[in-house]
């Protein structure tokens, strides 16, 4: 029998799912921490929009010339070096996936716990708050379910998925027609570009482009999409277009209808939101059902991520346990083990510090890999090319125009999280110099 594979439906909704979630119902109040424009906050989600589409146009042409699971790691692989390929994968492993799957899960407790109003520290919980162990439950739960049965985990992710567009729409719909202005200015004044040009702008950039990660999320179960040179493009580019289209319409009804003091510093921007919308209790309603929605991307970045060590797990020693599958062909204990490492990032770190060490470490090698689809172009032009980038080589250079604009003020302004970043990526050339490679499994086109 052969193994299950996932279809257009699966792949799209995977995207979707990790996309649509925690950024998007929190990073809002970290933003007006800094911004008070209205213009400006929405250029933030529209710019992180524009990147996320560009990078999914040129992703399309990176997965249908190397269809194998693994994203940037097999990626960069091909394109650079074994080393440079094994740097993405480690960063993947330790940061790409664990540690937005704790902030998912960290914005899941504090929905939860303000729409069950739960004291913060419960007794009889010692040690952390009632959110963390609520995060830490939810982590286990999903994580269980992907280890046991791919169809019932697809299946699952494909119902939540499909819920959660539609609770969207809606709560987009509801608020257009029930809110009430909170005054906040979307014009094009002085004030606006000031806060367009500032560095705030760009630090801000993080967290939308933390909202937005996801859209390559195909990419990494590559090797498991039936024919991935059609269904790993459209899944890719319609997932992204969709999402980009949700969040500036979301966006935009948290800014009319809720006034920025209310939101600056928040976590729970969606639930505010639903408060004085809906009132106290439809805004309790409303932060349980946003919570529960943010299951689904948890459970979208735990079906992705365990792919990708997997496929580490088949190259190199250090990680062969993770290339063990199931009968199902389920790659069970590199699902535990992601579950165990975003455990240790809830137990440990901050929401904010999570969210912008994971988009300084992930955009360098989004960058490293959008810049190897420009190489290979000039390299080995005589490539089968089933996808070409649309838009050549306006698209790609766009991209990564904004991405050095975005890392260039990272390092300058929240420099902490981005120097652990550069640290930890270090620390994998060293794993991957002390490592020795497995003989069989890591295929290196010659170029």
């Amino acid at each position: 029998m052969k193994p299950a594979k996932f279809g257009l439906s699966t792949a799209t909704a995977l995207v979707i799912a990790n996309m649509v979630g925690t950024g998007v119902f929190t990073s809002l109040g970290f933003q007006v921490a800094g911004l008070s424009s209205g213009l400006a906050l929405l250029m933030l989600w529209g710019l992180g929009g524009l990147i996320a589409l560009l990078g999914a146009l040129t992703y399309s042409e990176a997965g249908v010339l190397f269809p194998r699971s693994g994203g940037e790691y097999h990626y960069l692989t091909q394109m650079y070096h074994p080393a440079v390929g094994f740097m993405a994968g480690w960063i993947s492993f330790l940061v790409g996936f664990a540690a937005p799957v704790a902030a998912a899960a960290m914005a899941l407790g504090r929905y939860a716990g303000s729409a069950l109003a739960l004291p913060e520290r419960p007794a009889g919980l010692p040690f952390l708050s009632a959110s963390s162990w609520i995060a830490i439950a939810v982590i286990a739960a999903v994580t269980a379910v992907h280890s046991l049965d791919k169809v019932v985990g697809a299946r699952f992710q494909n119902v939540i998925t499909a819920f959660k567009v539609v609770f969207i729409f809606v709560l987009i719909g509801l608020g257009l027609l029930l809110g009430k202005p909170a005054g906040l200015s979307f014009a094009a004044g002085a004030a606006a570009w000031k806060d367009i040009l500032s560095p705030a702008f760009a630090v801000s950039m993080y967290f939308v482009t933390f909202a937005y990660s996801g859209w390559n999320a195909a990419a990494y179960v590559a090797g498991e999409i039936r024919e991935p040179q059609k269904n790993l493009p459209r899944s890719l580019i319609t997932g992204t277009l969709f999402v980009v289209f949700a969040y500036v319409l979301l966006n935009f009804v948290f800014l009319y209808t809720v006034p920025l003091a209310e939101l600056a510093g928040k976590v729970e921007v969606g639930y505010i939101f639903a408060g004085r919308v809906f009132g106290s209790q439809g805004g309790r309603i409303m932060g349980g059902l946003i919570a529960f929605l943010l299951l689904s991307s948890i459970s979208a970045m735990i079906i992705a991520g365990p792919r990708l060590s997997k496929v580490l797990g088949e190259d190199y020693r250090i990680f062969r346990g993770l290339a063990r599958v199931t009968r199902k062909d389920i790659p069970a204990a590199a699902i535990i083990v992601q579950g165990l490492i975003s455990v240790l990032y809830v137990i440990t770190a901050t929401f904010d510090q999570v969210i912008v060490f994971v988009g300084f470490t992930l955009n360098v090698f989004t960058f490293l890999t959008v810049l190897g689809v420009m190489i290979l172009r000039r390299k080995r032009p005589d490539m089968p090319r089933p996808y070409k980038t649309i838009g050549y080589p306006v698209v790609p250079a766009l991209f990564l125009l904004i991405q050095a604009y975005i890392l260039v003020y990272g390092l300058l302004y929240r420099p902490k999280e981005s120097l652990a970043g550069i640290a930890i990526t270090l620390l994998g050339l060293v794993v991957y110099y002390l490592n020795r490679k497995k003989g069989s499994g890591l295929k290196i086109q010659d170029f």
